[in-house]
């Protein structure tokens, strides 16, 4: 969304703006560091396709998906920060064989084991979920005290085209997979950067969760950029 790349964009010097179909690309400089700004649009396929493009047209260093997501672990309110170790299409499903008259049962629906294939070296590899770059992870949490609208944590990230409001539902994620949170991107996003062998991490905010009757915040979209940007400014002196 919007909401969730303009403080990004914003904080661009020498910005050059390039729309490739449906997808907008700001590129610029952040003290001195090449950075391009993606608005990936909102869903897995709108998030796979503008990171392919961004590969092909910009070759980038690293990936940073970053943006707003609803809770799953109790433990975590709105305002608070998941960096993702993992995350993985939590939105795959299979079910059983019944037969017609015999209804629907969503509580017994499984997720695949495989649900992402790629092909590597000529051969087809499947991956249940996706690890992001551990030495990205370990820069994020080293900042975590920059960050003074809550905690910052990390955690899986289960992508999926819906929004769940059914809190045993949630609960049902959180328990069988471990999920922190919930959003719409991060996975096929994942999946193309390890196609391409880039580094990759996810840094969420909880922009609202179920778990504590917390309501959509469009703040924290922009709590969360600003604290991206201490991510890329440390990343500039590490260079």
């Amino acid at each position: 969304m919007d909401v969730e790349i303009e403080t990004l964009v914003e904080a661009l010097d020498q910005v050059t703006v390039k729309t490739f179909g449906s997808w907008t690309f700001w590129q610029g400089q952040i003290n001195g560091q090449s950075v391009v700004v993606s608005r990936t649009e909102i869903g897995l396929a709108n998030a796979a396709a503008a990171t392919t493009l961004a590969m092909e047209h910009y070759q980038p260093r690293l990936i940073i998906n970053q943006g707003t997501a609803g809770g799953h672990d109790p433990k975590l309110f709105r305002g608070d920060i998941v960096v993702g170790i993992s995350s993985f299409n939590m939105g795959s499903y299979k079910t059983e064989y019944t037969e017609k008259g015999q209804g629907m049962h969503p509580a017994n629906w499984q997720n695949f084991d495989m649900t992402m294939y790629l092909r590597e070296n000529g051969q087809v590899v499947k991956h249940n979920h996706f690890k992001a770059d551990s030495a990205l992870v370990e820069l994020a949490m080293s900042l975590a005290h920059t960050y003074d609208k809550g905690q910052v944590v990390t955690g899986v990230i289960g992508t999926g085209d819906e929004w769940n409001r059914e809190v045993d539902r949630i609960n049902w994620f959180h328990q069988h997979f471990n999920t922190s949170i919930e959003e719409m991107e991060t996975s096929a996003a994942a999946m193309v950067a390890e196609a391409y062998k880039v580094p990759f991490v996810s840094i969420r905010v909880l922009s609202n969760t179920d778990q504590h009757g917390q309501d959509f915040e469009p703040q924290t979209a922009v709590d969360c950029q600003c604290f991206v940007l201490n991510i890329i400014n440390a990343l500039n002196k590490s260079n």
